[in-house]
Parts: C-alpha cells; structure tokens; sequence
C-alpha cells in the first residue's frame, strides 16, 4: 500500500507544470491567484476537520485508559445524540466496543483500545502535516503570483505615465 501512495505521488508531480509566471496576463495572474486562495481555504478546512478528528481520537485514548480502573456496574451517562444522554452501567469495562467508522463496531481488549486510537492519532496528525506543507507550498505559489501581478502593473504605469492614476 505504501508503494500505491508513492507511485500517486510521483504521478501527481510529473502531472504538475512549471509556468513562468511573467508570461501570463494580468487576468490570468489574477484568476490563479484567486484559485491559489481558494485552494488555501479548503486546506484551512481541512485542517479543522482533521484537527476536531485528532481531539476525538484522543478523548477516546484517554476514556480507554480510564477504563482500567473502571468496575463492571460503574455509572455512566451514555450519548444519545451530541446533547442527550441516559444513565447506564457498564458491562465487561475490559472489553470495550471501539466504533470503526461507518456504523461498526469491534469488541477489543483495552490495550487494543488504546493501541487502535494511538495509530488513529498519528495517522491523522501525518495527514494534518501534509496538509500543512500543500498549505505552505500553495501560500508561496500566491504570494509570487502576487509579486509578479505586482511588478507588471509598476511596468505598465512606467510605461504610460499619463495613465497612472493621481494620488491626493
């Protein structure tokens, strides 16, 4: 699998074009630069989502260490839904039900508890870095659009003075 995700990315940078950004017009600096934000924003998405799902994992991690010392008929509030919770007891604390995503399930000993929510950590704290450096990436793609866009208006205004716009 580590292999598919090597081959991806090595398909995806032969994919990518190198442009000479001075050889766009304005407009087209303009509509990359605006692709380039918009692209910034869904990664600052992104990084909530994967932040919010970080803090889950690790909520999770730490419910599982509490349950070594937990007895079997313990009070608990269980959720309903995000804000509606009934009063239960727990059942087998050494064995608790892990939810692995899409509505299932497995029963798992609490140090598979604990070993399955710390990979989900990391997994998702890698996800969270490589997010991070496209972010980056990108932010240095735009802030050189912008200095080009910069540069070609300072040309066009040396070239025709008349037009320059006048300043109070």
């Amino acid at each position: 699998m580590a292999g598919s995700a090597g081959q991806k990315e090595k398909t995806q940078a032969e994919n990518m074009q190198k442009i000479d950004l001075t050889t766009l017009t304005l407009p087209q600096l303009a509509q990359l630069k605006q692709q380039l934000e918009q692209d910034l924003s869904l990664y600052q998405d992104s990084l909530q989502t994967l932040k919010i799902a970080q803090t889950k994992f690790q909520e999770s991690a730490e419910s599982a260490e509490k349950l070594d010392t937990t007895q079997e008929g313990a009070p608990i509030l269980v959720p309903l839904t995000g804000s509606m919770y009934v009063p239960g007891k727990i059942c087998k604390p050494e064995q608790p039900l892990i939810d692995i995503g899409t509505g299932y399930y497995a029963e798992n000993t609490i140090e598979q508890a604990k070993s399955y929510f710390k990979r989900k950590v990391k997994f998702v704290t890698e996800q969270m870095e490589k997010v991070q450096m496209l972010g980056i990436e990108k932010s240095q793609v735009r802030d050189a659009v912008a200095e080009v866009m910069d540069l070609k208006v300072q040309a066009q205004v040396a070239a025709n003075p008349q037009q320059a716009p006048v300043r109070t």
